[in-house]
Order: structure tokens, then C-alpha cells, then sequence
């Protein structure tokens, strides 16, 4: 199982987390707290991932902005923090649990699969221009675009990973993810704003 740094698995910190039956609740500042020790990369896809999936309503409005802000602060070389009004939403451990037993079988493929490779994609410079990459894909997974979150979280995931674990080949991958998913969200905003036109027009 792939460890980071000589630590255990992320799937393995995440599985922790959600069966410890002492709390009631799980915040997002529990969630950095677990981390602490981790790279930024780990936190994102901890944000990025259950936007791929379908989830309870509300989930991309808890977890887009801290989104936002770890990309933010990958691109421009900054420890991973956030603020107390995001760091203090929560939902019921139960909730968190079910969420996390849909992403660690898929965690855990990927971790069996990633290695250091074509490492000078994983490193600076490049490593800030992926954080850039995410924050403008986390930009879009916050906007309320029908189907537009997936796909754009999909490639925030797979760069964090890449990062993560040094893999230049799933740092190539998430951008050519993140690629398809700029003209496909673009082609969603422009049908979109045709149809008001329309509408409008006839109206």
C-alpha cells in the first residue's frame, strides 16, 4: 500500500478518521488536523474527490471553498490553512463515514498504482502551475454549473495524487482531464447562456 513520507496510507488516515466512534461529528478542521502532516496535494483530493461522485446535497458547497483556498495556496508556495468559518463546518460522522466508504476503494486502486516517476512534473516550478490548474478547476467545481463539478474534480483528484506521490504520469493525465473538462463546462456555459438568450428573445 502506497505511504507517504514513511506514514501511513491517506486511505488509511481517512478510514481512521471516519470510524472513530468518539465523535458525533467530523469538521473540515478535523480533516486538516488528520493531515496535518501531509502535503497540501492529500488535502485536495480529500476536498476534490467526493465532488466526483454523487453525494449528499450540499456537499460541493462545504467542501468547494476550502477547495478554493488549498489550491490557492499550493500555487503560490503556502503552508495548507484555513479560515474558522470554513474550518468549522461539519457533517454527522455517520455521514462522513458513508462518504468515505464510497472513495477509499477507488483511493486504494490508485494508491497500488502510484509511484515516483517523471518527478520534475511534481516539482516546482511545475508543481505551483498544477496549483493553478486546480484553483481554476475548484473555481468551477464552486459554481452552480448542472453536472460541472464531476469532471473537473476528477482532474483536481488525479493532479493532487500525482503530487502527492511524485507521479508525473498522473500529474500528465489530470491535465489532459482538466483539458476536456474546460471545453466540455465551456460548452455547458455557452448552451446555457444561448438557451437565456433564446428565451429572453421570445419572450
Amino acid at each position: 500500500m502506497t505511504k507517504h513520507s514513511g506514514g501511513p496510507a491517506l486511505s488509511e488516515i481517512l478510514r481512521q478518521l471516519a470510524d472513530d466512534v468518539a465523535r458525533e461529528r467530523v469538521s473540515i478542521g478535523d480533516l486538516l488536523t488528520a493531515l496535518a502532516d501531509r502535503a497540501l496535494a492529500a488535502l485536495l483530493f480529500v476536498f476534490a474527490c467526493p465532488n466526483v461522485l454523487p453525494t449528499l446535497p450540499g456537499t460541493s458547497a462545504i467542501l468547494g471553498a476550502p477547495l478554493v483556498i488549498l489550491a490557492a495556496q499550493l500555487a503560490f508556495a503556502r503552508k495548507p490553512w484555513l479560515p474558522a468559518f470554513i474550518a468549522t463546518r461539519s457533517m454527522a460522522r455517520t455521514d462522513f463515514q458513508a462518504l468515505i466508504g464510497r472513495i477509499i476503494p477507488w483511493l486504494q486502486r490508485a494508491e497500488r498504482m502510484l509511484r515516483p516517476r517523471g518527478s520534475a512534473w511534481a516539482l516546482p516550478p511545475m508543481e505551483y502551475l498544477v496549483g493553478l490548474v486546480c484553483l481554476l478547476l475548484a473555481i468551477v467545481v464552486l459554481l452552480p454549473i448542472p453536472l460541472g463539478n464531476m469532471l473537473p474534480a476528477a482532474a483536481i483528484s488525479m493532479l493532487a495524487l500525482g503530487i502527492l506521490e511524485r507521479d508525473g504520469l498522473w500529474i500528465v493525465a489530470g491535465l489532459v482531464t482538466a483539458a476536456v473538462s474546460a471545453v466540455l463546462v465551456s460548452g455547458v456555459i455557452f448552451a446555457a447562456i444561448k438557451a437565456m438568450l433564446f428565451i429572453m428573445m421570445n419572450f
